[in-house]
């Protein structure tokens, strides 16, 4: 328990899972979400943005939404559900990751799959509000397994904690960088990488002393990214450890926060480590939801809203929570 039998029923087009991760990526649009952000300084003197949507009534409950590599709280995905959850009587705080608001970050580190630090440094800031009795978290992605990671690592969590959604997990990251550097998702690769690299060049004047021209010109893949800089600047010894100790699969056993998992069976960037239906039936806090189409942050409908957002605001209503 629980493996969940999905009811996510796609368009006739969306049914190719690169036009699905493609489309809902680059052609969607989410209109009439406000914004406001806020500063918070992190325990390393870096800083995170937070962008703050609210309901049109005064709301106790709140869901942090954290976004995949080399997004932002502007992306569709994360607008899409703070929309939603808006309307339907709760805040939504959208994480910008460090040096992902639009602001270079302070530091040589930056963030990486497995940097709970800073989602505990955003939950502990909304505890101490004083404001919400009720925290959910929805990750994307590298945000997913953030989220799932969080939760299933050994750390007393506030009581306010009350549910994860987790769309897209890569939560094996050795078997989910193989994919992606496989031949069919050569395309996604090149563009993840660019963006890496071009976030990385300010801090080869920055940081001489921790990165050198021929460092950075060293690399063409993202896993001699995470070779190069992921690793060495957040404390592993080289990518290999990074995606063994980052990677949230090992943690889901743990999980004691009823827990949604939805990762689509078409998509591309994940491996068959990915599916972790062994610990689902193992913990009955962790629910995995395997459709058989959505691709990569997919899950295309009709209307404004997806399935994976749907489901996510469904899943805290019956986890106890009443809105």
């Amino acid at each position: 328990m629980p493996i969940i039998e999905s009811t996510y029923k796609p368009l006739f087009w969306t049914k190719s899972g690169f036009v699905s991760t493609v489309f809902s990526g680059l052609a969607r649009k989410v209109k009439g979400v406000n914004q406001t952000r806020e500063r918070i300084t992190l325990p390393d003197a870096d800083f995170l943005d937070l962008d703050w949507s609210y309901t049109s009534t005064n709301s106790n409950k709140v869901i942090v939404l954290l976004h995949g590599l080399e997004g932002h709280a502007q992306r569709p995905y994360l607008t899409g559900a703070a929309k939603l959850f808006n309307q339907n009587g709760i805040d939504a705080c959208a994480v910008n990751f460090r040096g992902c608001s639009g602001a270079s970050n302070l530091l040589y580190r930056s963030y990486h799959s497995g940097a709970t630090e800073d989602l505990e440094a955003v939950v502990n800031h909304i505890v101490s509000i004083d404001k919400y009795k009720e925290i959910y978290i929805k990750g994307i992605s590298l945000g997913a397994n953030m989220a799932l990671k969080y939760v299933g690592e050994e750390r007393e969590l506030p009581k306010e904690v009350k549910a994860v959604i987790a769309i897209s997990a890569p939560c094996d990251l050795k078997g989910s960088c193989d994919e992606l550097l496989s031949l069919k998702n050569k395309a996604y690769a090149i563009r993840f990488l660019d963006h890496l690299k071009q976030k990385l060049k300010p801090k080869l004047e920055q940081f001489p002393d921790k990165i050198s021209v021929d460092d950075y010109k060293s690399i063409k893949t993202l896993i001699d990214f995470d070779h190069v800089y992921t690793s060495k600047a957040h404390g592993f010894k080289d990518a290999f450890d990074y995606y063994d100790k980052a990677s949230s699969l090992q943690f889901l056993q743990n999980i004691k926060v009823p827990s949604l998992l939805i990762n689509a069976l078409n998509d591309s960037f994940l491996s068959p480590e990915c599916y972790p239906v062994k610990q689902a039936k193992e913990n009955s806090y962790l629910h995995l939801e395997m459709p058989k189409y959505g691709g990569h942050v997919g899950f295309i409908q009709k209307g404004e809203f997806y399935y994976n957002e749907k489901r996510a605001l469904e899943f805290v209503n019956q986890s106890g929570t009443v809105i």
